[in-house]
């Protein structure tokens, strides 16, 4: 089957058989019922046992996938009359970021997320989703402007990290995604962010400042790539897998070490088996999360955000060598 990774195979090849006998009963006089229904059990088990018990990379590779459902499909689904807004009044418009106004539940919000593309011609329009420093002002821009009108924000994060060229770095790059964590730190609205796929480096936390950060569960976010960490660590990007075991990638090391606030679950197999089904389950981590945050006053909500932030890396490596806890 098309787009299915290397550790579902015995999964894929089991359905296959099962599709086989299937297909075999249909066209002759022979009742192979009995057989299927022990297959069907059988494969229940083995996709149970495989995705309950995923490694690191194998979460890595579903937030690769090329189906995964990106910002506008969630947006299309969870939010009613999106309007998006283009350009950051500087330089021009970057199509790896997707900004607007839209309404959730009859609430006006302002959405914002990393978009890349699902072929070859979309993803070199959209950058492959790694933007440059005029899409980290759009995002501003249209922040500054949610916080003018009161308006909560969502951001959905999924980027390899913000595009590192000779003409971004000349548009300032460093300094735009810099401005985007000094003002998300101070913004006065609800700010509700998560990692829908791949959240790598400062070009995702451009979009990170928020009072709640969530993950879904196979989606990953870290400073930097497995690749770029065994480059670095063992000279050998072919070791991604082993530095993906070990850099504390994935939403449930990241729960664990305080820095997401909520995993939320996946359909069985990933995001990209059910999109629909996929957005139901964000919607009720982003009612429950809006709930809590609109109850705050402006004092209230940067105050949370900041004390979310303090919290975070508290245990000094010098506390760690001296086994002070």
């Amino acid at each position: 089957m098309a787009g299915e990774l290397e550790f579902e195979k015995p999964v894929v090849e089991l359905r296959n058989k099962i599709s086989e006998l299937k297909e075999f009963t249909k066209q002759s006089d022979v009742d192979l019922s009995a057989e299927i229904e022990k297959l069907e059990t059988r494969l229940e088990k083995l996709e149970n046992d495989i995705y309950a018990n995923m490694a690191p990379w194998d979460r890595v590779q579903i937030a690769r996938h090329p189906n995964r459902p990106t910002t506008l499909d969630y947006i299309g689904h969870i939010f009613e009359n999106f309007f998006e807004c283009h350009g950051d009044r500087y330089y021009g418009d970057d199509e790896a970021i997707v900004s607007g106004i839209a309404k959730y539940h009859g609430l006006p919000v302002t959405v914002i997320g990393h978009q890349r593309g699902k072929d070859t011609k979309e993803n070199i329009r959209r950058n492959f989703g790694m933007p440059h420093p005029e899409g980290y002002r759009k995002a501003l821009r249209l922040m500054k402007q949610a916080e003018k009108f009161n308006r909560p924000i969502i951001c959905f994060i999924d980027t390899k990290g913000a595009y590192p060229g000779k003409a971004a770095e000349e548009r300032g790059q460093s300094e735009a995604i810099a401005k985007n964590l000094f003002e998300m730190a101070g913004l006065t609205v609800p700010v509700v962010s998560i990692v829908i796929g791949e959240g790598g480096s400062g070009g995702a936390l451009a979009l990170g400042v928020g009072n709640y950060i969530h993950m879904l569960e196979n989606s990953t976010y870290s400073v930097i790539t497995p690749e770029g960490a065994a480059s670095i660590l063992w000279k050998d990007a072919g070791l991604a897998k082993k530095a993906a075991e070990s850099m504390k990638i994935t939403a449930p090391d990241l729960k664990e070490l305080g820095i997401v606030d909520e995993i939320i679950s996946e359909v069985k197999g990933g995001a990209h088996k059910d999109s629909i089904v996929q957005a139901t389950y964000i919607d009720k981590v982003i009612k429950e999360s809006l709930q809590n945050l609109l109850k705050m006053s402006k004092e209230q909500l940067v105050q949370h955000r900041y004390e979310k932030f303090k919290r975070i890396g508290q245990v000094s490596f010098a506390d760690e060598l001296l086994g002070v806890k």
